[in-house]
């Protein structure tokens, strides 16, 4: 009687257990799929599938979409980002294809159209429309002047958001978000947060959880579903991710991991010994020099993060690019987000570059003693356990000039102030804490490496910082770093970062020429004279590429 009782009792569950895994087997679940049910305790609800297709119900993959379409749109203070998405043989649209539009609710008809500010072409199947400020209570589309309007997206702030996200080589996934508020410099409790991946967040049935690894500043890094890891053309680049407090609301997302980090190689097998990664915002007619200058001491590739740059920078690495510097743009959109760029930087540069100088483009390596970048690094890390190189920092101002020295910063700049400023950094990304924490200057580094600070006789940084009122006012119009107020709010008023004496308001000063000028210094100015002047037209190298782009955008 106890036997019939017990086999009576299996009989529901045995059928259960059949039902169930029919329903996996029809709705085209993969078996990397059925095996993250029981390893990484997801839960599954037995739903009817009388009313909702079955691949709907099961795993919540989007349906085909038209060939062209919106995929999402992200509000900024003055502008919209608009990622347009299509079919890998879609020709690229140019700005006189598209017009952002302006539509009232529930109007057909938009209210304004508008050229867009920029369009760039990240990955294969999209671009990135960027428009100008939306009316208020407006909603922004786009207008394809072979396809008519477009329906759109889903809208999303900027600063509360899964904005990015990469896989790296250790089948973590590394997100980048805005809106957790989470202080600088310091890892916080992993076990407050959760990641999720789904096509639909919004719908928890179709999501799968992960613990949170590690988190600091805006950076999580997450432990990727075996499912995602076993079928990377089926996920990667389409599923989104994002981070959940505990017990709050998930932030919405825009985040596909669409790369997945190779296996280290060891240093012989590096294809550069020295890059620099920058981020920068209209700043294209400064680089030129820039990157010039720095090939000539030792620097093999250039990772430029453009920040929302309105001017031709495009044409400019081009430009450079065809003149055989190994320069890269990637397009960074999102808004005081320095710190989590340098940290996107260093993992990607990471597999090609033994060392990586993190400086901005007003800022210029200078060697005193004569030597290249390449030996001072060398020499200076001898001990393997040094992973970073601080190097000091000296703020040139104006040197008596109103209008933008014709010969480049470097010649036109020589007066400085005489103390010295904090330092930037040279590091090996290989020797990078997992965490990724850094505040711009300097990061954290994996236990048992270390720091040493360069000799100033050595190796020091020529910071461009108070040029002429023309081009430093452009600081005033957003700062860059997450943890720095923009100089326009009256938040930390005493700030290092901010310009003594300049308050909120971008007025130049009567005697702004004149400013931070204690020490005549002319150690780079002269070393540059002599390397790069051409003995027969007196002009350094700099000075004709901009000709050069000009004569051929013309010629087309």
């Amino acid at each position: 009687m106890k036997d019939r009782k017990k086999r009576t009792s299996f009989l529901p569950w045995n059928l259960f257990f059949r039902f169930t895994i029919l329903i996996l087997f029809f709705s085209g679940f993969t078996l990397s799929t059925f095996q993250l049910f029981f390893r990484e305790g997801f839960h599954p609800r037995l739903v009817s599938t009388w009313r909702t297709p079955p691949m709907e119900v099961i795993s919540g993959e989007p349906s085909s979409t038209p060939a062209i379409s919106i995929q999402e749109t992200v509000i900024f203070p003055d502008q919209a980002l608009v990622f347009l998405k299509y079919s890998a043989s879609t020709l690229l649209f140019s700005k006189d294809d598209i017009d952002c539009i302006y539509l009232l609710p529930n109007a057909s008809e938009p209210q304004l159209k508008l050229s867009p500010v920029s369009i760039d072409s990240q990955y294969s199947d999209h671009q990135i429309v960027r428009c100008p400020r939306q009316p208020r209570a407006t909603i922004v589309s786009l207008a394809v002047k072979s396809n008519g309007n477009l329906l759109p997206g889903p809208t999303h702030r900027w600063d509360s958001l899964a904005y990015e996200a990469i896989i790296d080589r250790d089948n973590t996934t590394v997100v980048f978000v805005k809106g957790l508020n989470l202080r600088s410099g310091r890892v916080s409790d992993p076990s407050k947060f959760k990641c999720l991946f789904g096509w639909d967040l919004r719908k928890p049935k179709f999501v799968l959880w992960s613990e949170v690894v590690s988190i600091a500043q805006e950076i999580v890094r997450c432990k990727t579903p075996l499912s995602i890891l076993n079928s990377p053309q089926r996920f990667i680049g389409s599923i989104k991710v994002s981070v959940r407090v505990v017990g709050r609301q998930t932030l919405k997302s825009i985040a596909r991991p669409k790369v997945r980090l190779s296996e280290p190689r060891p240093s012989s097998e590096k294809q550069h010994e020295m890059c620099i990664c920058t981020m920068l915002r209209n700043q294209a007619k400064f680089l030129p020099e820039w990157v010039m200058y720095h090939a000539q001491i030792g620097v093999q590739h250039w990772f430029i993060y453009d920040n929302n740059s309105e001017d031709d920078i495009e044409d400019v690495v081009k430009s450079l690019v065809g003149a055989n510097y190994n320069v890269t743009r990637h397009v960074w959109p999102w808004i005081k987000t320095q710190e989590a760029g340098f940290a996107h930087c260093a993992l990607r540069a990471r597999d090609s570059c033994e060392w990586v100088g993190f400086i901005d483009v007003d800022e210029f390596f200078h060697l005193p003693s004569g030597l290249s970048l390449y030996d001072v690094v060398r020499n200076q890390s001898r001990p393997s356990e040094v992973a970073e190189l601080r190097v000091s920092c000296h703020s040139f101002g104006p040197s008596g000039r109103k209008k933008v020295p014709v010969k480049g910063v470097t010649v036109g700049y020589t007066c400085r102030l005489t103390g010295w400023e904090r330092h930037k950094s040279i590091m090996r990304p290989e020797a990078l804490n997992s965490s990724l924490i850094n505040v711009v200057h300097h990061f954290h580094l994996q236990t048992g490496f270390q720091y040493a600070n360069m000799d100033r006789n050595v190796l020091v940084i020529n910071h461009y910082k108070y040029q002429v009122w023309e081009v430093f006012k452009e600081k005033f119009y957003r700062r860059v770093a997450t943890y720095v107020s923009d100089w326009q709010q009256e938040r930390n008023v005493g700030s290092k970062d901010r310009t003594p004496g300049l308050g909120t308001k971008a007025v130049e000063p009567a005697d702004w020429s004149t400013r931070f000028c204690e020490v005549e210094d002319t150690g780079l100015r002269d070393r540059v004279l002599k390397t790069f002047t051409h003995l027969e037209t007196g002009r350094l190298p700099w000075q004709d590429l901009p000709m050069r782009r000009r004569q051929r955008t013309a010629l087309l």
